[in-house]
């Protein structure tokens, strides 16, 4: 479902991503774990298209992401082209992102109806089935500032599935949550991860909630992946030194 094929990402003279090759199957919850800088978040800009890439390719679902064939040859994208390929991935950030001056019915129906063509009352529905899923149905006339975090965070996962994404990302979702309502949410992704057909690729300092509902986690340091494995396996008996100092410094921090 999703393909990096010699992937490079500069800043500047700063490289933050170096010639990186990985794939993750379809319906398959893969977890990025590694140091802070080490060019995860940036991996997710790029498949949200945020961010263009220094070389490469990218590939979504067997299609192409970065770049297209004309003339015999690849070029990158056109924003037109871009904007196709990123209905099919959605998103959920450290902040929430929720439009303020919206309710919370209308955070979940604005882009399905803009960018996917539902009609209201088809994208009311839908909503309001995710709302149900997360646990907030009572909130679809709320505005997000009367909301707790972890309930916006709930809402932002809701919006994020309002798109039917076949890829969802998640970027250090609990980051900004009060540690009490970190297990709320986390509890809701597994239980998403197991009843979806999702394919979930996800950045997290979470290392329980990566043992818990991955399928393979892959140490990053240094615009590469070291090492990777399914996570009873990375976790129990690490073969990269790095992996090695990277979880005994996470484990003494908790």
């Amino acid at each position: 479902m999703i393909r990096f094929e010699s992937v490079v990402k500069k800043y500047g003279d700063h490289v933050v991503l170096r010639d990186l090759d990985f794939t993750v199957a379809p319906g398959e919850f893969v977890t990025l774990i590694g140091p802070s800088g080490s060019g995860k978040t940036t991996i997710l800009r790029l498949l949200m298209t945020l961010e263009r890439i220094d070389a490469g390719r990218i590939y979504v679902g067997g299609e192409c992401l970065t770049h297209v064939r004309r003339d015999g040859k690849w070029v990158p994208a056109g924003e037109k082209y871009l904007r196709q390929k990123r209905k099919r991935i959605g998103m959920v950030f450290q902040q929430f992102n929720l439009f303020p001056n919206m309710s919370v019915l209308r955070n979940l129906t604005e882009a399905p109806i803009r960018a996917l063509g539902l009609s209201k009352g088809e994208a009311e529905a839908r909503a309001v089935d995710l709302l149900e899923l997360v646990g907030l149905g009572d909130k679809a006339n709320a505005h997000p500032s009367t909301l707790s975090g972890g309930q916006q965070q709930r809402v932002a996962i809701a919006r994020a599935l309002a798109m039917r994404p076949e890829v969802l990302l998640l970027d250090e979702v609990t980051s900004a949550l009060d540690p009490e309502l970190v297990a709320g949410v986390l509890k809701l992704l597994k239980d998403i991860a197991a009843t979806t057909d999702i394919t979930f690729l996800c950045v997290t300092h979470e290392m329980q909630f990566a043992r818990d509902v991955s399928d393979r986690v892959m140490m990053f340091d240094q615009g590469r992946v070291i090492e990777q494995a399914p996570p009873g396996e990375l976790f129990t008996a690490p073969s990269h030194p790095r992996t090695r100092e990277f979880l005994r410094a996470v484990v003494d921090r908790a």
